[in-house]
């Protein structure tokens, strides 16, 4: 076996503690939210990076938030609703590139 092989099963299950972007995030993952950052983005949001990391710190995407990821659209899996603490939020999961978080251990 060469040096570059892959793991397959660490790439198909993240492990628990892994840092995730809330945009590759899959329905069921929870985790705390470890930053939120609008200077990550690779994308085109529509408003200036200061203006998008207001907006999320606004409606609650703050470190030390729980979140859980509930619900995907049918067509792209966008948007996404989200269990943020005690409220659920929709947003594109380009603005959800933005939200990294660590992944709780998976439930049995």
């Amino acid at each position: 076996m060469n040096s570059l092989s892959i793991d397959r099963a660490a790439i198909a299950e993240p492990a628990q503690g892994a840092l995730v972007r809330l945009s590759e995030a899959s329905p069921g993952d929870r985790g705390v939210i470890v930053q939120v950052r609008a200077d990550l983005a690779i994308t085109e949001h529509g408003v200036d990076r200061e203006e998008l990391q207001r907006r999320l710190l606004e409606f609650g995407f703050v470190e030390g938030a729980r979140i859980e990821l509930i619900h995907e659209g049918l067509f792209g899996h966008d948007p996404i609703a989200v269990r943020l603490d005690d409220m659920r939020v929709a947003l594109r999961r380009r603005d959800a590139d933005e939200v990294l978080f660590a992944l709780d251990a998976p439930t049995a």
